[in-house]
């Protein structure tokens, strides 16, 4: 009897006490100053490395995004601009592709890549606002935020921005503690790299210049030299771009203008509130389960007790409250100012554009000073993200499997574009015996194209006003090009048509037809109207 009663009792006593030695693990790791750093980057490079792994088996039966594309092909050259946006985000695909090869997984990992040096730099952020057991959980629940995961699979200038911005808000909590021409001058330079991005982070730089002046310090900071050595720095190292600007007319303002400019005020709400809640049901993910580690580390779990474990008042060394008031002003004013800014200029604001937003509001909640972090708060949180990250990677063939059954008849990323590339290549290396040199198409054909083809094709928009500066249509007709219209689409059709008529009379009309299997399941089957337009003699 007594045998009987007492294994089981040390069994659990040992289940027990191995939970706890991982859990003391964890904190101390996390929270001794000669091993944190490189823990969270250990944790960085798992995530980056599981998440990859995930990213690879979930999107086996698509090709790339278009703008994944179109960043590798912008990263062909490196040019002061590329039409669209600054050229920040195409030449870092252009450095990684220069490493990597040219592939699907390696474009999940450069985007899990991106977001993990967010990671990172979002705890060096962290350690300037709150103590080392705060900023790690914080960067648990930021991976857990759907931006740094399956969300931000696309690598594109509003992921990329993830780069230069939490640096930017690293470099702005240093100059306005430290005030001087040093700080000032990262300052500076982190505001060129973000600007250098996409000129969306005119948010972030303005909120991080109304932080300073609405923080009741402002004006120790403001007779410091590092705000204006900051602004000088920007000015100076942004006049080779300013430059290119003012060469090409200004034409991202021109696309911004064309693209983004809403008639309808209907819609034009109907947008932001879509952006309002996409972006709050995002967050609640990170928000909500960040709250259930909570509980789940305020052990023994007592209903009584804990409440008083997780929130208490009085004075917190854990929070250095006036760099904790530079975060909330920072994020409050970019959560609140995109979606006025967007109903009193009747904008139409993209869900997307949210992406490079909100990396602050975790730090932003942990920051909060009647919040008590358990030391067993690390473990919970981690062994969330942990379960959360394995059960995805175990369920993402099968998501695969489900998603290209339930896109039969739709889905551009379905479409077989891949295979159309290498169809193509082959032909025109039969026809011409020399590289295949342009493609002529909409950017969402056009940009595959340059990825897939073993030529990388430079990709041309038929009437595009801002062209990317890769190639031109002068370009295209001495080397030759092939031209490719979507019969799919007759929206586009019938206007491809009319610029292939003018642009590519002595073409040869192909047709040819695209459709790919995965596990079984037929993907759409799409029709493409092709010219061959051979280069000039």
């Amino acid at each position: 009897m007594s045998t009987a009663t007492t294994l089981p009792a040390a069994r659990r006593t040992t289940r027990r006490l191995t939970i706890r030695r991982i859990a003391a693990w964890i904190a101390s790791r996390a929270t001794d100053p000669r091993t944190s750093l490189w823990f969270v980057i250990g944790f960085a490079l798992v995530h980056a490395v599981l998440w990859t792994l995930i990213l690879v088996k979930l999107k086996a039966a698509q090709d790339v995004h278009m703008d994944v594309a179109e960043a590798y092909a912008w990263g062909q050259r490196f040019l002061l601009g590329y039409g669209k946006h600054p050229p920040l985000s195409g030449w870092i695909a252009g450095v990684w592709f220069r490493i990597f090869p040219v592939t699907n997984w390696s474009t999940y990992a450069l985007a899990m890549a991106t977001v993990s040096f967010a990671l990172v730099v979002c705890w060096l952020i962290a350690l300037r606002v709150v103590d080392r057991r705060r900023a790690f959980f914080m960067v648990v629940m930021l991976a857990l935020y759907p931006i740094f995961n399956f969300k931000g699979f696309k690598y594109n200038a509003d992921l990329a921005q993830l780069v230069p911005l939490p640096l930017l808000v690293l470099a702005y909590l240093n100059a306005f503690e430290k005030r001087s021409f040093k700080s000032g001058l990262w300052l500076g330079f982190a505001g060129m790299l973000a600007l250098m991005t996409k000129y969306w982070v005119v948010t972030m730089i303005g909120a991080i210049g109304l932080a300073a002046l609405i923080h009741p310090q402002r004006m120790q900071f403001l007779r410091s030299p590092a705000p204006w050595v900051a602004i000088g720095t920007m000015i100076v190292t942004m006049i080779p771009h300013l430059v290119w600007l003012e060469e090409v007319n200004f034409v991202p303002f021109t696309y911004a203008g064309d693209v983004y400019a809403l008639s309808s005020r209907e819609l034009n709400v109907q947008l932001v509130i879509g952006y309002i809640l996409h972006n709050l049901g995002l967050l609640a993910i990170p928000t909500v389960l960040g709250l259930v580690a909570l509980l789940l580390g305020s052990v023994p779990w007592r209903p009584s007790d804990v409440l008083a474990r997780i929130w208490s008042r009085g004075p917190n060394p854990a929070v250095n409250l006036p760099q904790a008031l530079n975060i909330w002003i920072i994020q409050l004013i970019v959560a609140i100012g995109p979606p006025l800014g967007a109903l009193a200029f009747t904008v139409y604001i993209k869900t997307d554009w949210g992406i490079p937003l909100f990396f602050l509001v975790p730090l932003a909640l942990v920051a909060i000073p009647s919040l008590r972090f358990p030391r067993m708060a690390l473990f919970s949180i981690t062994a969330v993200w942990f379960v959360a990250t394995i059960a995805t990677l175990i369920a993402a063939p099968s998501i695969a499997t489900q998603e290209i059954a339930s896109n039969r008849v739709g889905g551009s990323t379905y479409a077989a574009r891949s295979e159309l590339a290498r169809e193509l290549t082959q032909t025109w290396q039969d026809r011409f015996h020399s590289r295949w040199a342009v493609v002529v198409a909409r950017s969402d054909i056009g940009e595959p194209m340059t990825f897939y083809s073993p030529d990388h094709p430079a990709s041309l928009v038929p009437g595009e006003a801002w062209s990317s500066g890769l190639t031109s249509l002068d370009e295209a007709k001495r080397l030759g090009f092939i031209g490719v219209c979507d019969t799919t689409d007759p929206v586009f059709l019938q206007p491809c048509e009319a610029w292939m008529a003018e642009h590519a009379k002595d073409a040869e009309p192909l047709v040819m037809n695209t459709m790919r299997f995965f596990n079984g399941h037929p993907g759409p089957s799409t029709v493409w109207k092709v010219y061959l337009v051979p280069p000039a003699k």
